[in-house]
């Protein structure tokens, strides 16, 4: 099992390793405007990102991802665990659970730009909005499979209100809400950067845009390469928290297996 373990460490790290060495290998010669060699990139990387933009570009990026992530979170869980919870508000709130979520969330633009203006109001709107669902719905569905026999046994040593749902309800679900929590975590990476391109005068998309727009391609590849790391690292953390958060399930499913 060791053994098994460090190949697959080894190759987590060595395939990217092996692929940056590529590019930097192949594009080390390239006089294209469109594609500059890996080195010019990263040099524009460590100025844009290490020195001169932390604050104004990368720091307002992460604080709206931040806060419209936690609220999709906070919401997604809450509402889920209530529908849930009760056939009846669920099968009254699946028609406007299908209408909202079906909204693409470029279409919701002009609204938000109309209510909100063009702040992070705006961006932490539109982030909430489109990461809610997968949550929401992962969450309805690990309640609503969580084992009756359990719930009974709940209802007979009277274990009930906040104990029944912290220590029950929302541990049988919490395998279900963390995978749900892992795909709206690219979804809201991705709705922020779309809506720092449409209306914002700072964030990582911003950024990227404006230099292509100015044809500063180097510096738009910079920013292209953050948002990589930056998606990478997120999800690395998350991975880390989900693996913190259900020792208990990877626990009882390295008993089984």
């Amino acid at each position: 099992m060791s053994r098994r373990r460090g190949l697959l460490i080894g190759l987590e790290v060595g395939v990217p390793l092996a692929a940056v060495a590529a590019w930097w290998t192949l594009s080390s010669g390239s006089t294209s405007l469109y594609f500059p060699p890996l080195q010019q990139i990263m040099e524009r990387f460590w100025v844009n990102w290490a020195q001169e933009r932390p604050a104004t570009d990368v720091a307002p990026s992460l604080g709206r991802l931040g806060a419209g992530y936690a609220v999709a979170v906070v919401a997604g869980v809450a509402l889920g665990v209530v529908l849930g919870l009760s056939p009846w508000a669920r099968k009254l709130a699946d028609p406007l659970v299908g209408f909202l979520r079906s909204i693409p969330s470029a279409a919701l633009l002009p609204f938000a730009i109309l209510v909100f203006g063009v702040g992070g109001e705006m961006k932490v709107f539109i982030i909430a909005f489109v990461s809610l669902w997968p949550i929401l719905l992962n969450t309805v569905d690990g309640v609503d499979d969580a084992d009756p026999v359990m719930l009974q046994s709940t209802r007979v040593y009277g274990i009930r209100g906040a104990r029944r749902l912290f220590h029950v309800v929302l541990p049988a679900a919490g395998p279900r809400i963390a995978a749900g929590m892992r795909t709206s975590l690219s979804l809201a990476i991705i709705v922020m950067i779309i809506s720092e391109m449409v209306a914002s005068t700072s964030g990582i998309g911003h950024f990227t845009l404006q230099a292509q727009r100015s044809f500063q391609i180097t510096d738009m590849w910079s920013g292209i390469v953050l948002l990589g790391v930056l998606g990478y690292l997120l999800n690395l953390a998350f991975l880390l928290f989900e693996r913190w958060l259900l020792r208990w399930y990877q626990a009882s499913r390295g008993k089984r297996t």
